[in-house]
This record gives C-alpha cells, sequence and structure tokens, in this order.
C-alpha cells in the first residue's frame, strides 16, 4: 500500500482523508494540520467519519516528510498563499512524493505555466523523482474531461459551456463567502475572486487545456462580469444574515475566443439565496450543480449533482475533485516521475473501490 499524506483539514482536506482511508491502494499515514486546536485530533474524527483511524494529526512537517511518504494529497488553500503553498508542494516532491492538489491554479495547463513557476517544479522533479498532478476544486473534471468526453459524441460542435451554479446560503466558509466572493457586501465592493485577470488566472489553464485537446487556437480569453442585489434580507444558519441591497447573487465568464467568438467558456452563476437573479440559470433542485452544454447538433446537456456530509451539495463538489485526486495516485506512482495535467492522467472505473467488495 502507498503512505499517503493528507497536508490540510478544511473541506478540501476532510474529504480527502476519507478517500484515502477508501482506496485499497493507500494507506494514511499522516494528517498536517496548521491550527493548534486540531494537533492531536484523531483523522476520522477531523474527517466527521464517526470514528477513529489511529492517525493523530501533527504539525511537524519535517518529520512527517523524514519518513518518506509514498504520496501526498496538498489540501492546504493556495489563494492568498501560493508562494508558500508552492514551497510546501516543491519541498515534498523532492523528498520523492507523487503530490496532488487543486491549490495551483496555474498548472491546471502545466505546459503553458509561467516559466517561475514551472521551472522550479521541474527541478524538484529531476532531484527528488516525484511527480504533481494538478486539478481544479471547481470541480477540475468539470473543465476538462467530462466536456471533451461529452464533446466527442456531437456531430458538430458550435459551444462547449460548463457551468457551476450554487446557492452558498448552506457553505459554512463565511471569509470565501463574504469577502472573497462578496455576498453581503456593498454593491461597490470589489470581490477580490472576480477583480479584473483574476478569474483569468484561476479558469484561463482549464480553458487553455481544453483548447489544447480540442487542437483549436485561442486568439484571447476574455471575462464578464455580472451582479446583483438582494431584494429583500435573508438569514443563514451557518454565516448570519445578509442585508437587503447588498450582493446577493454573482455571475462571470471566462471565455476562450476562437476566430472572434466565445466556443470555450466557464461560467459561474453563485447565489446567496435561490430567490436573488432567478432569471439567471439555476439547478435543477437542491442547492447547486455542475452542468456541461454542448451546443452544436446535437445539442447536449448534462447536469451533475453530488452530495456528501450529510447532503451537502458544495461538499459533493469537493468530495468529487477529491476523488479525481486521489484516484490518480496509484497510476502516478506506477508512471515516469513528472508534471501532469488532466489530459494526461486518465480518469479510470472505481475498480477495487466498490463498497460491496469490501470484507
Amino acid at each position: 500500500m502507498i503512505p499517503t499524506i493528507v497536508w490540510g483539514t478544511g473541506n478540501v482536506g476532510r474529504a480527502a482523508i476519507r478517500a484515502v482511508e477508501a482506496h485499497p491502494a493507500l494507506k494514511l499515514a499522516a494528517v498536517l494540520v496548521h491550527d493548534p486546536g486540531k494537533v492531536g485530533r484523531d483523522a476520522g474524527d477531523l474527517a466527521g467519519l464517526g470514528h477513529d483511524l489511529g492517525v493523530a494529526a501533527t504539525d511537524d512537517v519535517d518529520a512527517v516528510l523524514a519518513a518518506g511518504p509514498g504520496a501526498v494529497v496538498y489540501a492546504a488553500s493556495g489563494e492568498i498563499r501560493p508562494d508558500e503553498a508552492l514551497a510546501d508542494i516543491i519541498r515534498a516532491i523532492r523528498g520523492g512524493a507523487v503530490v496532488v492538489t487543486p491549490s495551483l491554479y496555474a498548472l491546471y495547463d502545466q505546459r503553458n505555466a509561467p516559466r517561475e513557476l514551472r521551472e522550479p517544479v521541474l527541478a524538484a522533479i529531476a532531484e527528488g523523482g516525484g511527480s504533481l498532478f494538478v486539478s481544479g476544486v471547481d470541480p477540475g473534471w468539470g473543465n476538462d474531461v467530462l466536456p471533451l468526453l461529452i464533446s466527442g459524441l456531437g456531430t458538430s460542435v458550435d459551444v462547449i459551456r460548463c457551468q457551476e451554479i450554487f446557492d452558498y446560503s448552506t457553505y459554512d466558509q463565511p471569509d470565501s463567502v463574504r469577502y472573497l466572493v462578496g455576498m453581503g457586501q456593498p454593491m461597490d465592493y470589489e470581490p477580490p475572486m472576480t477583480a479584473p485577470t483574476i478569474p483569468t488566472m484561476v479558469w484561463g489553464g482549464q480553458i487553455r487545456l481544453m483548447a489544447r485537446a480540442l487542437g483549436v487556437e485561442l486568439d484571447e480569453i476574455r471575462e464578464t462580469l455580472d451582479r446583483r442585489p438582494l431584494e429583500s434580507t435573508v438569514s443563514t444558519k451557518s454565516m448570519g444574515d445578509f442585508e437587503a441591497g447588498t450582493q446577493g447573487a454573482i455571475r462571470f465568464e471566462v471565455q476562450g475566443i476562437v476566430a472572434g467568438e466565445p466556443r470555450i467558456v466557464i461560467e459561474h452563476v453563485t447565489r446567496i439565496h435561490a430567490s436573488c437573479a432567478p432569471d439567471w440559470p439555476t439547478p435543477p433542485d437542491g442547492d447547486g450543480a455542475h452542468r456541461v452544454i454542448i451546443e452544436g447538433s446535437p445539442r447536449i446537456e448534462v447536469t451533475v449533482e453530488a452530495t456528501d456530509e450529510g447532503g451537502n451539495r458544495a461538499a459533493g463538489g469537493n468530495a468529487t475533485a477529491v476523488g479525481r485526486l486521489v484516484g490518480a495516485i496509484d497510476w502516478l506512482v506506477d508512471a515516469d516521475p513528472g508534471l501532469y495535467d488532466a489530459l494526461d492522467v486518465p480518469l479510470r472505473p472505481a475498480a477495487g473501490r466498490l463498497g460491496w467488495r469490501r470484507p
């Protein structure tokens, strides 16, 4: 079995612990945390499994990496600490580990990543013999392998549109929801996540990845943005009140322009309450969904609704993104050391992870 570390225990890390524990080729070797209050807690408790796993969380990075893990699921945030995240990941690769992570946006399309990011990773791989696979948490498969697979079913394809549609009222991340995305802020507040060039920084790599797979040349990548205020105050169980007149919904697109037209589009529609912007795309039911639309002949639409942690759709999206990453570890261990992306790493059936086959 492959000794595997989970580094970080937030929304992604909790799902990663569960995924590693469920994978027959992996053995949870350690859990790294930053919060002193989590040190010493059992991994099963941190992951919400309801039973212990016999692995106590630690903040001793040196000791954990010195043990020579075979793989690392790097679940710590890279949004506001990209340099620190890169340094952590390079350190693990240099030690010979396979690393999977959603935290380095620029490496979604690793072949076109900036040299100052790509070259240190390649140097660490050459030195230590590890590997790196980066895929999105939004989730990555919804913006790469799934739309590309579905596009192959069409006779002709005019536009590929990937949508994430979510109601954040049940999403227990107040800092991200209020300040990163801007829900509940005055309408003149500029959310960092949608500031000019930031959406392209985060999702542009996936646009370029799909263009590369489709064999088309992009003219450019464009961004669009629309915001709507709440008409009345709404209350949430986990994050409190969001006042009338403040931002209640946001919609943006990252568009891959081909021959002057948007042909490859990643779109996010996010609300803090279903009543806001009812004319925008909505999920079939519940609080969220991921959708791929192929405009062409025939028109194809596929909607994926995933739930986890008691029926939460946001947690379900995290879990499927983590499933893609954790499910790639044994393939990466068997492959040559290298820097991989979603076009390199196959999405395989869940053979060996079937619950009814477990003792």
